[in-house]
């Protein structure tokens, strides 16, 4: 499973959902239901929008996450 890790990085800089929100020009639950991972898409436009505001690469944005099944 892979995640977005915003939450995590705005921690990390010392910024918050608001701050980031704003910046974005999103309506507030439209974002909220993003960076929480409630969501099955996000647009290229929008990522590349987030990691240039962010200062970090889009790749940046991800976590990839096991699967807890194991393979036979």
């Amino acid at each position: 499973m892979t995640v977005l890790r915003v939450l995590d990085i705005l921690e990390e800089q010392g910024k918050t959902k608001y701050w980031l929100c704003k910046r974005m020009e999103m309506h507030y639950v439209s974002f909220n239901k993003m960076v929480n991972n409630q969501t099955a898409s996000i647009r290229f436009d929008t990522i590349d929008r987030m990691a240039q505001l962010l200062e970090v690469s889009p790749g940046e944005l991800f976590l990839q996450i096991p699967d807890d099944k194991t393979e036979e």
